[in-house]
């Protein structure tokens, strides 16, 4: 049997009863940072760019138009299915801050997605969480398994791996059978790409690579649903996913075996601060380092951290910096800020300009070390009075693995950061912990009341 009809045959047995408790916990949290991350994105460029895009190639289709529409999140307007969910995920996505299975960004496409369809078409809060674990799960299995050959040849995994999980979701959501749920995997096995060079540069395109492979993996549920006849070694054959992508031999067994048994969505991490992924660790080890230095000046700085890190693009960037496309990526640039500032905030990663921090980024070496785990670092600080202080952190993804009181204080935090009124979070957090009660109108509702702070600014 293929993987995408074991991968379907998984995905069709998904629902509320026959997920273990703990799971669907995990992907109630999930819920909550990638809504509450995305209310704190508001003042960010990327989605008013999106929205733009999206009502110039639909249009606006107000409430009670007779084709299917979604709201404009921080906005209000609706607009196609496919143009909200476009915007909505550049808003998502507006911080960096969205969640991390592994390398892929699998939230801050699914949820949006999710949003909209749910609006549009009404389907029953009941698949929401199952839908979303099915995407957690496939779209986190292959990019486990594969990131480590993929990312090194300048693949984005949130473009390589997120295709197929956005398929799963879509196609749970729809509840359409085993065949044509692994149909839509397969049409999305197919379209899936999306290379790194914008992070090399500092530039936009991976804002809105996220909301394009979200689209892509619903077309292709769409095409799976009305019949669409697909390769069924769409992942495995000699000329799918994996051989084409990662260069590598697949294990079908293997990756059929991990259904259902490790859980990926334990892998998704959270973000405490607005910089990549890999980017957590280490400022978190100069944030406890800061504090043992007292204000003693520093001279050098060494960091050693994974090769699979360390080559990821834009991660050894020295500036000069102009964009936080650039900031954000950068180890030398995040440890710098953090050595100099504390907690980075979205203020100091847009600092350009910033002698202190522009100083110390020139005096930060970056030494690959394959003896250090991936979410680590040791950071060694060579001081102007001739002291010396070493910080090693080793971390995992558990640690960021927020519950519900932290992944609250995370949210509430970025929220105060940028204005959003605190009864939206409360929303927010009833309609996650009841579901699969509710209704998706309480989501806009949070959303809405950004609305305020958005005509407070025009």
């Amino acid at each position: 049997m293929s993987l995408v009809r074991r991968f379907a045959d998984f995905v069709c047995g998904l629902d509320m009863t026959s997920i273990p408790p703990e799971v669907l916990e995990r992907a109630r949290l999930c819920l909550l940072n990638g809504y509450g991350i995305g209310l704190g994105c508001h003042d960010t460029p990327y989605a008013p760019v999106a929205r733009r895009t999206a009502l110039a190639l639909d249009g606006e289709r107000p409430a009670g138009s007779a084709l299917p529409s979604a709201t404009l999140l921080g906005d209000g307007r609706r607009t196609s299915v496919a143009g909200a969910v476009l915007a909505n995920a550049a808003l998502f996505h507006g911080r960096a801050q969205e969640d991390a299975s592994g390398a892929a960004h699998l939230g801050t496409e699914m949820i949006p997605l999710a949003t909209a369809m749910i609006e549009a078409w009404g389907y029953p809060l009941e698949r929401l969480l199952p839908a979303l674990v099915a995407g957690y799960e496939i779209g986190g299995l292959l990019e486990e398994a594969h990131a480590g050959h993929t990312s090194p040849a300048g693949l984005r995994s949130s473009t390589v791996y997120g295709p197929i999980a956005c398929a799963a979701m879509a196609a749970r959501l729809m509840d359409l059978p085993a065949d044509r749920t692994a149909a839509a995997m397969a049409i999305a096995a197919s379209t899936t790409g999306g290379n790194l060079q914008s992070f090399a540069d500092g530039t936009d395109e991976w804002r809105y690579q996220v909301g394009m492979v979200a689209n892509s993996g619903h077309v292709a549920a769409r095409l799976a649903a009305e019949g669409a006849v697909t390769a069924p070694y769409a992942v495995e054959g000699k000329a799918g996913l994996i051989r084409t992508m990662a260069r590598a031999t697949p294990d079908a067994e293997a990756l059929a075996a991990g259904l259902g048994t490790a859980w990926k969505i334990h892998r998704v991490a959270f973000k405490p601060f607005p910089v990549c992924a890999f980017n957590q660790s280490p400022v978190t080890a100069a944030l406890r380092l800061r504090e043992r230095l007292a204000g003693r000046a520093v001279a050098s700085v060494a960091v050693r951290m994974n090769p699979y890190e360390t080559g990821y693009a834009g991660m050894d960037a020295t500036g000069p910096f102009a964009s936080i496309s650039g900031t954000l990526m950068s180890i030398p640039f995040c440890i710098a800020t953090a050595l100099v500032h504390g907690a980075p905030s979205m203020r100091h990663m847009t600092t350009y300009d910033d002698a202190d921090v522009n100083r110390l980024v020139g005096r930060v070496t970056l030494v690959t070390d394959a003896s250090v785990p991936t979410l680590s670092c040791i950071i060694e600080a060579t001081l102007a009075d001739g002291g010396r202080e070493v910080e090693d952190l080793r971390m995992t993804a558990k640690d960021y693995a927020y519950g519900w009181d932290a992944t609250s204080a995370l949210i509430r935090r970025v929220g105060a950061e940028t204005g959003v009124p605190a009864a939206a979070y409360d929303r927010l957090e009833g309609f996650c912990r009841g579901l699969p009660a509710g209704g998706i109108a309480e989501v806009l509702g949070a959303f809405a009341m950004l609305d305020t702070l958005r005509l407070a600014a025009e």
